[in-house]
């Protein structure tokens, strides 16, 4: 069966994130102040797979063999409905 997944990819905590500090200083410029702000990489993939399980697992899978670098990135796969 073909299953959705979304895989989120961001740095992780205390890693550098340049795009994101000049996102929020814009956002400042703009009028719209911020706390804090991070940024994230999204992929949408639709996998075959047995079951929903199963293609989490493949989603894993793809991240942690080319779309994540475990040094310095975290994931998080789901089914997207």
């Amino acid at each position: 069966m073909k299953v959705p997944v979304k895989i989120t990819v961001a740095l992780k905590e205390g890693i550098l994130d340049p795009e994101a500090r000049a996102i929020r200083h814009a956002l400042a410029d703009l009028g719209f102040p911020t706390e804090q702000l991070s940024s994230a990489r999204l992929f949408y993939i639709t996998v075959e797979a047995s079951d929903e399980e199963a293609a989490v697992e493949r989603g894993r899978q793809m991240a942690e063999r080319l779309l994540a670098n475990p040094v310095i990135h975290r994931f998080t796969v789901e089914v997207s409905r």
